[in-house]
Protein backbone atom coordinates (compact mmCIF):
# COMPACT_ATOMS: atom_id res chain seq x y z
CA UNK A 1 0.00 0.00 0.00
CA UNK A 2 1.29 3.34 -1.05
CA UNK A 3 -0.59 6.34 0.24
CA UNK A 4 0.00 10.24 -0.24
CA UNK A 5 -0.01 12.26 2.67
CA UNK A 6 -0.66 16.32 2.82
CA UNK A 7 -0.59 18.34 5.80
CA UNK A 8 -1.69 21.95 6.23
CA UNK A 9 -3.33 22.40 9.33
CA UNK A 10 -0.90 25.41 10.70
CA UNK A 11 2.26 26.83 9.90
CA UNK A 12 4.19 23.66 7.91
CA UNK A 13 3.16 22.58 4.75
CA UNK A 14 3.94 18.81 4.14
CA UNK A 15 4.04 15.96 1.67
CA UNK A 16 5.52 12.38 2.25
CA UNK A 17 5.01 9.03 0.91
CA UNK A 18 3.90 6.05 3.40
CA UNK A 19 3.84 2.48 2.85
CA UNK A 20 1.12 0.10 4.81
CA UNK A 21 4.09 -1.69 6.10
CA UNK A 22 5.09 1.62 8.02
CA UNK A 23 8.42 2.73 5.87
CA UNK A 24 8.29 6.62 5.05
CA UNK A 25 9.47 6.61 1.56
CA UNK A 26 9.25 10.63 1.37
CA UNK A 27 8.95 13.37 3.35
CA UNK A 28 9.17 16.97 2.46
CA UNK A 29 8.28 19.87 4.67
CA UNK A 30 8.40 23.80 4.20
CA UNK A 31 8.32 25.65 7.93
CA UNK A 32 6.92 29.67 8.05
CA UNK A 33 9.19 30.74 11.52
CA UNK A 34 11.16 33.21 9.09
CA UNK A 35 7.57 34.71 8.30
CA UNK A 36 5.78 34.91 11.73
CA UNK A 37 8.90 35.47 13.70
CA UNK A 38 8.09 39.09 13.79
CA UNK A 39 4.81 39.16 15.13
CA UNK A 40 5.78 36.45 17.74
CA UNK A 41 2.90 34.09 16.55
CA UNK A 42 1.15 32.48 13.49
CA UNK A 43 -0.50 34.48 11.43
CA UNK A 44 -3.24 33.11 9.81
CA UNK A 45 -3.56 34.90 6.12
CA UNK A 46 0.22 35.02 5.92
CA UNK A 47 0.30 30.97 6.34
CA UNK A 48 -2.44 30.26 4.32
CA UNK A 49 -0.90 32.38 1.33
CA UNK A 50 2.74 30.32 1.78
CA UNK A 51 0.85 26.82 2.11
CA UNK A 52 -0.31 27.80 -1.91
CA UNK A 53 3.10 28.51 -2.50
CA UNK A 54 4.59 25.19 -0.85
CA UNK A 55 2.45 22.78 -1.99
CA UNK A 56 3.12 21.98 -4.99
CA UNK A 57 6.49 21.74 -5.49
CA UNK A 58 6.55 19.61 -2.01
CA UNK A 59 4.36 16.98 -3.72
CA UNK A 60 6.24 16.94 -7.03
CA UNK A 61 9.43 16.46 -4.30
CA UNK A 62 7.89 13.86 -2.56
CA UNK A 63 6.62 11.48 -5.44
CA UNK A 64 10.61 11.70 -6.97
CA UNK A 65 12.03 11.20 -3.48
CA UNK A 66 9.87 7.54 -2.74
CA UNK A 67 10.86 7.06 -7.15
CA UNK A 68 7.17 6.90 -8.02
CA UNK A 69 4.22 8.64 -10.14
CA UNK A 70 1.06 10.00 -8.47
CA UNK A 71 -0.74 6.99 -10.43
CA UNK A 72 1.07 4.43 -8.64
CA UNK A 73 -0.27 5.53 -5.03
CA UNK A 74 -3.19 4.06 -4.05
CA UNK A 75 -4.57 6.74 -1.99
CA UNK A 76 -4.20 10.55 -1.04
CA UNK A 77 -4.92 11.75 2.51
CA UNK A 78 -5.16 15.38 3.51
CA UNK A 79 -6.11 16.68 6.54
CA UNK A 80 -9.12 18.17 6.51
CA UNK A 81 -9.07 19.78 9.74
CA UNK A 82 -8.67 20.98 12.55
CA UNK A 83 -6.84 24.10 12.54
CA UNK A 84 -6.39 27.40 10.95
CA UNK A 85 -9.17 27.11 8.16
CA UNK A 86 -7.23 28.71 5.20
CA UNK A 87 -4.27 26.64 5.60
CA UNK A 88 -6.54 23.68 5.93
CA UNK A 89 -8.49 24.15 2.73
CA UNK A 90 -5.16 24.75 1.12
CA UNK A 91 -3.89 21.23 1.95
CA UNK A 92 -7.33 19.57 1.77
CA UNK A 93 -8.46 20.85 -2.11
CA UNK A 94 -4.92 20.24 -2.96
CA UNK A 95 -5.47 16.31 -1.90
CA UNK A 96 -8.75 16.73 -3.80
CA UNK A 97 -7.19 17.54 -7.39
CA UNK A 98 -4.45 15.02 -7.09
CA UNK A 99 -7.23 12.38 -6.28
CA UNK A 100 -9.55 13.25 -8.76
CA UNK A 101 -6.58 13.96 -11.23
CA UNK A 102 -5.42 10.17 -10.64
CA UNK A 103 -8.47 8.49 -10.45
CA UNK A 104 -7.53 7.56 -6.52
CA UNK A 105 -9.81 7.56 -3.44
CA UNK A 106 -9.40 10.61 -1.06
CA UNK A 107 -9.01 10.26 2.79
CA UNK A 108 -9.77 13.36 4.97
CA UNK A 109 -8.06 13.01 7.78
CA UNK A 110 -8.62 14.66 11.47
CA UNK A 111 -5.64 16.64 12.05
CA UNK A 112 -6.08 15.29 15.94
CA UNK A 113 -6.17 11.25 14.56
CA UNK A 114 -3.02 11.39 12.79
CA UNK A 115 -0.96 12.75 16.23
CA UNK A 116 -3.10 9.86 17.59
CA UNK A 117 -1.82 7.11 14.97
CA UNK A 118 1.05 8.06 14.83
CA UNK A 119 2.95 6.57 17.66
CA UNK A 120 1.82 2.92 15.62
CA UNK A 121 3.83 3.81 12.34
CA UNK A 122 7.03 3.85 14.59
CA UNK A 123 6.33 1.11 16.93
CA UNK A 124 4.86 -2.21 14.93
CA UNK A 125 3.85 -3.20 18.75
CA UNK A 126 1.66 -0.87 20.28
CA UNK A 127 -1.90 -2.16 19.97
CA UNK A 128 -5.49 -0.80 21.29
CA UNK A 129 -6.33 0.19 23.28
CA UNK A 130 -3.80 2.74 24.72
CA UNK A 131 -3.98 5.90 26.72
CA UNK A 132 -3.17 8.70 24.84
CA UNK A 133 -2.01 12.23 26.20
CA UNK A 134 -2.35 14.50 23.31
CA UNK A 135 -0.62 17.69 23.63
CA UNK A 136 -0.09 20.32 21.54
CA UNK A 137 0.15 24.19 20.86
CA UNK A 138 -3.60 23.92 19.97
CA UNK A 139 -4.90 21.09 21.97
CA UNK A 140 -4.54 19.02 25.44
CA UNK A 141 -6.15 16.54 25.79
CA UNK A 142 -6.71 12.49 27.52
CA UNK A 143 -8.18 9.95 24.78
CA UNK A 144 -8.41 5.77 25.20
CA UNK A 145 -7.54 4.95 21.72
CA UNK A 146 -10.04 1.95 21.13
CA UNK A 147 -9.36 1.27 17.72
CA UNK A 148 -9.09 3.26 14.09
CA UNK A 149 -11.93 6.20 14.23
CA UNK A 150 -12.75 5.00 17.76
CA UNK A 151 -11.50 7.51 20.78
CA UNK A 152 -13.24 8.29 24.07
CA UNK A 153 -12.32 11.93 25.64
CA UNK A 154 -11.10 11.08 29.30
CA UNK A 155 -10.23 14.60 30.27
CA UNK A 156 -9.50 18.29 27.50
CA UNK A 157 -8.74 21.90 28.67
CA UNK A 158 -10.72 23.97 29.89
CA UNK A 159 -9.38 26.91 28.67
CA UNK A 160 -5.34 27.05 27.07
CA UNK A 161 -3.70 24.49 25.48
CA UNK A 162 0.11 23.45 27.11
CA UNK A 163 1.63 24.60 23.61
CA UNK A 164 0.06 27.74 23.60
CA UNK A 165 0.93 28.23 27.02
CA UNK A 166 4.63 27.68 25.50
CA UNK A 167 4.16 30.16 22.98
CA UNK A 168 2.89 32.58 25.05
CA UNK A 169 5.88 32.03 27.84
CA UNK A 170 8.21 32.39 25.05
CA UNK A 171 6.74 35.67 23.96
CA UNK A 172 6.49 37.23 27.40
CA UNK A 173 10.25 36.29 27.80
CA UNK A 174 11.48 38.10 24.29
CA UNK A 175 12.52 34.11 24.04
CA UNK A 176 11.69 34.25 20.02
CA UNK A 177 9.45 31.97 17.93
CA UNK A 178 8.61 29.17 17.90
CA UNK A 179 8.08 29.24 21.36
CA UNK A 180 8.33 25.85 22.82
CA UNK A 181 11.64 24.65 21.97
CA UNK A 182 12.69 28.30 23.06
CA UNK A 183 11.48 27.56 26.34
CA UNK A 184 12.94 24.46 26.55
CA UNK A 185 16.20 25.77 25.67
CA UNK A 186 16.35 28.45 27.86
CA UNK A 187 15.04 26.13 30.85
CA UNK A 188 18.17 23.67 30.52
CA UNK A 189 19.95 27.06 31.92
CA UNK A 190 17.38 27.98 35.10
CA UNK A 191 16.45 27.20 38.57
CA UNK A 192 13.26 25.26 38.10
CA UNK A 193 12.37 25.82 41.57
CA UNK A 194 13.43 29.88 41.57
CA UNK A 195 9.88 31.11 40.88
CA UNK A 196 7.08 29.69 43.09
CA UNK A 197 4.07 29.30 40.02
CA UNK A 198 0.63 27.47 40.43
CA UNK A 199 -0.43 24.38 39.10
CA UNK A 200 -4.03 24.89 37.88
CA UNK A 201 -6.46 21.71 38.74
CA UNK A 202 -3.69 19.41 40.36
CA UNK A 203 -4.95 16.95 43.38
CA UNK A 204 -8.82 17.94 42.00
CA UNK A 205 -11.39 15.55 41.15
CA UNK A 206 -11.98 16.99 38.16
CA UNK A 207 -10.06 15.54 35.48
CA UNK A 208 -9.45 18.75 32.65
CA UNK A 209 -6.57 20.91 32.29
CA UNK A 210 -6.57 24.09 32.64
CA UNK A 211 -2.55 26.36 31.74
CA UNK A 212 -4.97 30.31 31.84
CA UNK A 213 -4.00 31.00 35.30
CA UNK A 214 -0.56 29.68 34.92
CA UNK A 215 0.22 32.39 31.56
CA UNK A 216 -0.90 35.12 33.66
CA UNK A 217 1.46 34.13 36.42
CA UNK A 218 4.15 33.86 34.21
CA UNK A 219 3.10 37.37 32.79
CA UNK A 220 2.79 38.77 36.61
CA UNK A 221 6.55 37.27 37.55
CA UNK A 222 8.33 39.26 34.48
CA UNK A 223 11.00 41.08 35.56
CA UNK A 224 11.51 39.52 39.23
CA UNK A 225 13.94 36.67 37.78
CA UNK A 226 16.03 35.84 35.17
CA UNK A 227 14.36 34.63 32.34
CA UNK A 228 16.08 31.04 32.84
CA UNK A 229 15.40 30.64 35.50
CA UNK A 230 11.38 31.72 35.00
CA UNK A 231 11.44 29.46 31.95
CA UNK A 232 12.30 26.14 33.74
CA UNK A 233 9.42 27.15 36.34
CA UNK A 234 7.43 27.09 34.08
CA UNK A 235 8.30 23.97 32.42
CA UNK A 236 8.05 22.45 35.45
CA UNK A 237 4.63 23.77 36.41
CA UNK A 238 3.83 22.44 33.15
CA UNK A 239 4.87 19.04 33.67
CA UNK A 240 3.73 18.61 37.32
CA UNK A 241 0.29 19.25 35.82
CA UNK A 242 0.47 16.82 32.69
CA UNK A 243 1.61 14.04 35.30
CA UNK A 244 -1.26 14.56 37.72
CA UNK A 245 -4.29 14.93 34.96
CA UNK A 246 -2.43 11.80 33.18
CA UNK A 247 -2.32 9.89 36.86
CA UNK A 248 -5.87 10.63 37.53
CA UNK A 249 -6.63 9.37 33.65
CA UNK A 250 -4.53 6.18 34.06
CA UNK A 251 -7.21 5.17 36.74
CA UNK A 252 -10.01 5.58 34.87
CA UNK A 253 -8.26 3.61 31.37
CA UNK A 254 -8.53 0.36 32.58
CA UNK A 255 -7.08 -2.64 30.01
CA UNK A 256 -4.81 0.50 28.39
CA UNK A 257 -1.74 -1.55 27.25
CA UNK A 258 0.42 1.84 27.39
CA UNK A 259 0.88 5.31 27.77
CA UNK A 260 1.19 7.28 24.87
CA UNK A 261 2.46 10.95 24.46
CA UNK A 262 2.00 12.29 20.79
CA UNK A 263 1.97 16.34 19.63
CA UNK A 264 3.85 19.22 19.43
CA UNK A 265 4.79 19.46 23.62
CA UNK A 266 5.66 15.70 23.20
CA UNK A 267 8.71 16.35 21.80
CA UNK A 268 10.19 18.40 24.70
CA UNK A 269 12.40 16.10 26.74
CA UNK A 270 11.42 17.02 30.17
CA UNK A 271 7.76 16.42 29.56
CA UNK A 272 8.66 12.84 28.36
CA UNK A 273 11.22 11.68 30.86
CA UNK A 274 8.09 12.59 33.74
CA UNK A 275 5.43 10.82 32.05
CA UNK A 276 8.11 7.69 31.38
CA UNK A 277 8.42 7.64 34.73
CA UNK A 278 4.84 7.63 35.25
CA UNK A 279 3.82 4.93 32.86
CA UNK A 280 6.29 2.84 34.77
CA UNK A 281 5.06 3.71 38.40
CA UNK A 282 1.61 1.67 36.85
CA UNK A 283 3.38 -0.81 34.92
CA UNK A 284 2.29 0.33 31.43
CA UNK A 285 4.96 0.81 28.22
CA UNK A 286 5.55 4.39 27.41
CA UNK A 287 5.14 5.46 23.88
CA UNK A 288 6.43 8.18 22.32
CA UNK A 289 7.10 9.15 18.28
CA UNK A 290 10.13 10.63 17.76
CA UNK A 291 10.71 13.94 17.92
CA UNK A 292 10.00 14.58 14.11
CA UNK A 293 6.71 12.99 14.18
CA UNK A 294 5.37 15.21 17.27
CA UNK A 295 5.38 17.90 15.39
CA UNK A 296 3.48 18.96 12.64
CA UNK A 297 3.90 16.77 9.85
CA UNK A 298 2.64 14.39 6.57
CA UNK A 299 4.23 11.23 7.46
CA UNK A 300 1.16 11.14 10.09
CA UNK A 301 -1.13 12.31 8.03
CA UNK A 302 -0.45 9.33 5.20
CA UNK A 303 0.11 7.10 8.40
CA UNK A 304 -3.34 7.77 9.30
CA UNK A 305 -4.64 7.53 5.90
CA UNK A 306 -3.31 3.79 5.37
CA UNK A 307 -4.87 2.81 8.63
CA UNK A 308 -8.53 4.33 7.59
CA UNK A 309 -7.86 2.95 4.13
CA UNK A 310 -6.94 -0.26 5.12
CA UNK A 311 -10.26 -0.23 7.48
CA UNK A 312 -12.17 0.85 4.04
CA UNK A 313 -12.91 4.26 5.22
CA UNK A 314 -12.87 6.72 2.35
CA UNK A 315 -14.26 10.20 1.54
CA UNK A 316 -16.46 11.77 -1.23
CA UNK A 317 -14.63 15.05 -3.20
CA UNK A 318 -17.07 16.69 -1.49
CA UNK A 319 -15.57 16.88 2.03
CA UNK A 320 -15.42 19.87 3.53
CA UNK A 321 -12.58 21.65 5.38
CA UNK A 322 -13.37 21.93 9.30
CA UNK A 323 -11.86 24.49 11.92
CA UNK A 324 -13.01 22.07 14.48
CA UNK A 325 -13.64 18.77 14.45
CA UNK A 326 -13.40 16.90 17.69
CA UNK A 327 -12.06 12.90 18.31
CA UNK A 328 -14.60 12.42 20.66
CA UNK A 329 -18.19 13.93 19.21
CA UNK A 330 -20.17 12.16 21.96
CA UNK A 331 -17.99 13.39 24.56
CA UNK A 332 -19.82 15.52 26.98
CA UNK A 333 -19.51 19.43 27.11
CA UNK A 334 -17.05 20.60 29.83
CA UNK A 335 -16.63 24.51 31.42
CA UNK A 336 -14.91 26.99 29.86
CA UNK A 337 -15.46 29.16 26.68
CA UNK A 338 -11.96 28.48 25.40
CA UNK A 339 -12.32 24.80 25.30
CA UNK A 340 -10.59 23.25 22.51
CA UNK A 341 -12.39 20.09 21.19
Amino acid sequence: MLILGLESSCDETAAAVVTGDRRVLAHRLAGQEAEHRPFGGVVPEIAARAHVEAIGPLVTGALVDAGISLSDVDAVAATAGPGLIGGVMVGLVAGKALAHAAGKPLVAVNHLEGHALSPRLTDVDLAFPYLLLLVSGGHCQLLLVEGVGAYRRLATTIDDAAGEAFDKTAKLLGLGFPGGPAVERAARDGDPRAVALPRPLTGSREPHFSFAGLKAAVARAVGTASAADLAASFQLAVVDCLVDRTRRAIARAGGATALVVAGGVAANQAVRGALEALAHAHDLRFVAPPSWLCTDNAAMIAWAGAERFAAGLTDPLDTVARPRWPLDPSAEAVRGAGVKA
